[in-house]
């Protein structure tokens, strides 16, 4: 606790000193971001007896809150002072005439969700959707998360102060699995379906957002293997990148709701500096990248979606649109899908007619 208080009192003196929102960024990543010291200590509490937990939670979770709100205020006061600075600097001449012919256009990710929704549609997957404010036996407990997950921990996710009427904490879903288990209870098997929505989690960078969007898969069925996922998830990376050179690597990983887990990698080559998915990911200017996790579906899932595991298994695989739509489309910076920049939709999106099929191409641009 020692080290705690002075890590903490460390904290709070750089983020009081921090002269730019860079720098308080930095701080933040230092300090709550998934390496940070903050987070690092959270994880301990898995492995705590109840006496230590309740001893030393309360204070770890104390230099979070004081870190989050000297974060928050810093970063507050800093850009409330740039942007008195640049209302100082700026002119607008409202004498500058509209624009002649102003449209609209279709944003990158209602694009990927329409590409991903055709491709998966030929497969013979169906589209099911969930809510977005979901209690914590769908989020959690279904999915077979212990108690002790560090993915129930408050600084991965948002929960409401009120529970629901069976006494369930209430939460904005962190993914969209719970649609697997209410898929399951409501449709039973054989089931085959995609799950595209918005998703939660108290994370922000140039690759993380607070709310972000994800699909889901999944596959129940008599004499499902490891070998159906392979397919499936090769078959619908060809058509969504638009290559037939493309090569995956499945490595052993742990999922509380699949076992056997596996990563995804695709691999890819470098061109101009840019990776470009395709290609063997062996070669000299190539490599490897991560894209999607999946698994054959976990016993205990399929008990909590109502189904017999010894009559039935199945595969579920999950990734994000947004990751998918930087992948396909060369964009850099996610938090710049939500900026609402008129500009960078301009160039990223999409006109009104650009329809995904797998005839025409489904990822055609205007």
């Amino acid at each position: 606790m020692e080290q705690l208080e002075q890590q903490q009192a460390e904290t709070l003196g750089a983020i009081a000193e921090a002269a730019t929102p860079e720098a308080v960024e930095a701080i933040r990543v230092a300090a709550l971001g998934k390496q940070g010291w903050v987070s690092a200590l959270l994880k301990t509490l898995g492995g705590m007896s109840p006496e230590q937990r309740q001893s030393e939670g309360p204070k770890i979770h104390a230099a979070r809150e004081a870190v989050t709100a000297a974060l928050a205020e810093r970063k507050g006061a800093l850009e409330a002072a740039a942007l008195d600075a640049r209302l100082a600097a700026e002119t607008v001449d409202l004498s500058l005439p509209a624009p002649e012919a102003p449209k609209g256009s279709v944003h990158p990710v209602s694009q990927v969700m329409d590409e991903l929704a055709e491709i998966f549609a030929d497969m013979g997957f169906a589209v099911a959707s969930g809510p977005e404010i979901e209690d914590d036996w769908h989020n959690f407990t279904a999915l077979n998360m212990p108690e002790t997950h560090p993915a129930r921990a408050m600084h991965d996710t948002f929960y409401f102060p009120d529970k629901d009427a069976e006494g369930r904490a209430m939460l904005l879903r962190t993914h969209t699995s719970p649609v697997q288990i209410r898929a399951m209870l409501k449709q039973g098997a054989p089931l085959r379906v995609i799950a595209p929505g918005r998703v939660y989690r108290s994370d922000s960078d140039a690759t993380h957002t607070p709310m972000f969007h994800q699909i889901e898969g999944l596959v129940i069925d008599k004499g499902i293997h490891l070998g159906h996922l392979k397919w499936t998830l090769e078959t619908f990376l060809k058509a969504f990148f638009e290559r037939d050179d493309i090569v995956l690597r499945l490595r052993p990983s742990y999922f509380p709701f699949t076992e056997p887990s596996v990563e995804v990698d695709v691999g890819y080559t470098v061109v101009n500096g840019k990776r470009v998915v395709g290609g063997g990911g062996d070669v000299e200017n190539g490599g490897w990248m991560e894209v999607l996790g999946s698994g054959m579906v976990n016993r205990r899932v399929i008990e909590f979606g109502g189904l017999d595991p010894d009559q039935w298994q199945g595969f579920a695989f999950g990734t994000g649109v947004d990751r998918l739509a930087m992948l396909k489309y060369g964009m850099d910076d996610l938090r710049a899908f939500f900026d609402g920049d008129v500009r960078w939709l301009q160039h990223y999106g999409f006109g009104a007619l650009d329809v995904p099929t797998l005839s025409g191409g489904v990822g055609v641009k205007a």
